[in-house]
């Protein structure tokens, strides 16, 4: 997994929790102006986070998300937690992630009336897909009190003002209308959030809310019914799956441009380009001007077939947990994303490639401190994505 930590701002203490349910031993890591963050890696996973609770409002928001991200340089900034839905078709415990936030306070008042001023942070290109990805696959939901009755994820427009909206009558919810009508959900940090990662060379920052209400009058009926924990749940789950994708494709280079990993780099006084193999990467050739005849291939003696090098992965595991290159609980969790890859190859599924190429990512960040394993399963994931 990447060195660099994600990120997770919450606004309540239930959601606070839900995140901090997922983290292996966390540690208390205090911030020299006394935030308290905690900081620990995701459960069955190498995904390092730093959680912290900022309260309401975009302003709190705001500030606490500069600290953040100036005490962990992390790889991407996600706010997790609860909002009320501005559409029909979105129902209470489904996953809204924001592709654009809007802070829709801001205008000018005129003598004929309030004239909107929009401000709006676009959520960037590779955020966007890895999300979209992953609730596509709909792997995240394995993890859920119900998987079976998964919730919908929905990509869109938020909406982050200052206030409770619980009224689709009100001044307030005219104007959402009125300026804003493409946007799914309502709530009160994003816009904080989003300002604080544009401010700091664009760190990707990704909002992630579970529908708790309508905002329509009935939030009292919704919180009494426990909304809040359920949508909150959901929301948490899908932001560990995010999490765990962002953290493995950081360390593969492949997580927007700030990584250099496996990429050419340009040497200033020849001018010309060179590859830098990190993180247990096989170089085949590299070479300036090649003569004569050059063949690649695989190595004669590695597996073509998947289900065969899968299983051939199996024993490697076995032998590296027996002379002790691997501790007991990362074998067990290493077994798990092992057989759900298994368990995915054989299923016939329009997703099942996207589940089985997750589950070996995930198997991936278990097991990258054993070099020859590592090794070994960069070459069956290459064979996994070949698959048609």
């Amino acid at each position: 997994m990447s060195d660099r930590p994600i990120v997770i701002l919450t606004a309540l203490d239930l959601e606070y929790q839900a995140i901090r349910r997922k983290l292996l031993d966390p540690e208390l890591h205090r911030h020299h102006h006394g935030t308290r963050f905690e900081v620990g890696r995701l459960d069955r996973n190498r995904c390092r986070l730093a959680l912290a609770h900022v309260g309401t409002g975009n302003q709190s928001a705001a500030v606490l998300a500069e600290r953040a991200i100036n005490e962990f340089h992390p790889a991407a900034l996600l706010f997790v937690g609860v909002a009320g839905a501005l559409h029909s078709h979105i129902d209470l415990g489904d996953v809204v992630v924001a592709t654009r936030i809007y802070a829709y306070h801001g205008g000018t008042s005129e003598d004929d009336g309030l004239k909107s001023r929009p401000r709006s942070w676009e959520t960037s290109h590779a955020a966007d897909q890895i999300a979209r990805h992953i609730g596509r696959i709909g792997a995240w939901t394995r993890d859920l009190p119900d998987p079976g009755r998964a919730p919908q994820v929905h990509f869109g427009p938020i909406a982050a003002g200052e206030v409770v909206l619980n009224s689709q009558v009100s001044g307030h919810a005219r104007w959402i209308r009125q300026n804003y009508n493409d946007a799914v959900a309502v709530e009160m940090e994003a816009a904080g959030v989003a300002q604080a990662g544009h401010l700091n060379s664009a760190l990707p920052v990704i909002v992630i809310r579970g529908i708790s209400d309508r905002a329509d009058g009935t939030k009292e009926v919704a919180d009494r019914d426990q909304w809040q924990q359920r949508a909150v749940a959901n929301a948490a789950a899908f932001a560990a799956a995010l999490a765990e994708e962002i953290a493995a494709e950081d360390r593969d280079g492949g997580w927007l441009t700030r990584s250099t990993a496996a990429k050419g780099s340009t040497m200033p006084e020849h001018g010309a380009t060179y590859n830098i193999a990190r993180d247990n990467a096989r170089v085949g050739v590299q070479a300036g001007v090649v003569h004569g005849d050059v063949r690649l291939g695989f190595e004669p003696d590695r597996p073509t077939d998947l289900t065969e090098a899968l299983a051939g992965f199996r024993s490697q595991l076995k032998h590296a947990r027996d002379n002790g290159r691997l501790d007991e609980d990362t074998y067990i969790a290493a077994q798990e994303e092992l057989a759900a890859a298994e368990e995915a190859l054989q299923t016939k599924a329009p997703q099942s490639k996207g589940r089985l190429t997750m589950a070996l990512k995930k198997l991936r960040g278990l097991i990258s401190d054993v070099g020859e394993l590592a090794t070994e399963l960069a070459a069956i994931i290459a064979l996994a994505q070949a698959l048609s």
